[in-house]
């Protein structure tokens, strides 16, 4: 019998710069019986800042998953996933690249990086849903985090 996670919710910082997906991952998330509380991020430098908490984000929470767009403006998300994982105090959150590429290059950059995992965005509704709902059940309900 598997043991459940004893952490039913988490921080999920989002870095994504699509208004749209913005609000249908804040809708899907906010709304699972999970609870996740998540805090977004439009772009590389901002996202590097909420992490670092510098600035506006000196009380920002150390986030528990990372769900991490690629083509984001100012920096791209390949550099944000280097960086992290790069920084000694960053480098275990687990990073879910999430995007829109379907691109093996892509793909491929982002696992030489260090990435968790990597999931095309899918094109439906239904598909969308469902892929960020596994997605926060898997990383806050099956899975084990590192502690802060």
């Amino acid at each position: 019998m598997a043991s459940e996670q004893s952490q039913a919710s988490g921080h999920i910082l989002l870095i994504e710069d699509n208004e749209g997906d913005i609000v249908l991952a804040l809708d899907i998330l906010g709304s699972s019986a999970i609870g996740s509380r998540v805090h977004v991020t439009r772009d590389g430098v901002d996202a590097l800042r909420f992490l670092q908490r510098e600035g506006k984000h000196q009380d920002a929470p150390r986030p528990d998953l990372i769900l991490l767009d690629l083509n984001l403006p100012r920096m791209h998300g390949l550099e944000v996933l280097e960086r992290l994982k790069a920084d000694a105090e960053l480098s275990a959150i687990p990073v879910v690249v999430f995007s829109s590429s379907d691109s093996e290059a892509d793909v491929n950059s982002s696992y030489e990086a260090h990435a968790n995992c990597y999931i095309t965005k899918p094109s439906n509704l239904d598909g969308y849903v469902d892929a960020l709902n596994q997605v926060e059940r898997f990383w806050f309900k099956t899975a084990r985090l590192p502690s802060s």
